[in-house]
């Protein structure tokens, strides 16, 4: 793996996925492994109830700059300016609004709620640290 750090200037021009936020291991920040009463890590064999699961912030995103196209995630506390809130306090709220419309995708984030990322992010520019 190159350990050469940088800085890229680019615009984004694209939302890779509609799920941005993630049950994270407190430990290792890997995703965990969510049954209806549990949580496990496989990487680090964290364990615990998954009503205590925390959550992180992961924005996948197609950037370009003045000659190429990249796949950039954004990872973490670097978002909550960006949408106001903590990952587990939009979690929080996206429960509540699936609960009280009957939707039981519980990975999906609402469609208001992608249309206001887009919103945010596409056409933008920004520095990323890669």
């Amino acid at each position: 793996m190159n350990s050469v750090r940088g800085l890229l200037a680019a615009s984004v021009i694209a939302i890779q996925n509609s799920c941005f936020i993630y049950p994270a291991c407190q430990r290792c920040f890997s995703r965990l492994v969510l049954d209806s009463r549990r949580f496990n890590c496989l990487k680090c064999g964290c364990t615990g109830e998954a009503k205590d699961a925390s959550y992180r912030y992961r924005l996948s995103l197609k950037v370009a700059d003045t000659s190429d196209l990249f796949d950039i995630t954004v990872f973490g506390s670097c978002l909550d300016p960006f949408f106001g809130i903590t990952a587990e306090d939009l979690q929080r709220c996206i429960q509540d609004f699936n609960h009280l419309s009957g939707d039981t995708n519980t990975d999906a984030s609402p469609g208001v709620l992608v249309q206001a990322v887009e919103t945010c992010f596409i056409g933008k520019r920004f520095i990323f640290g890669v």
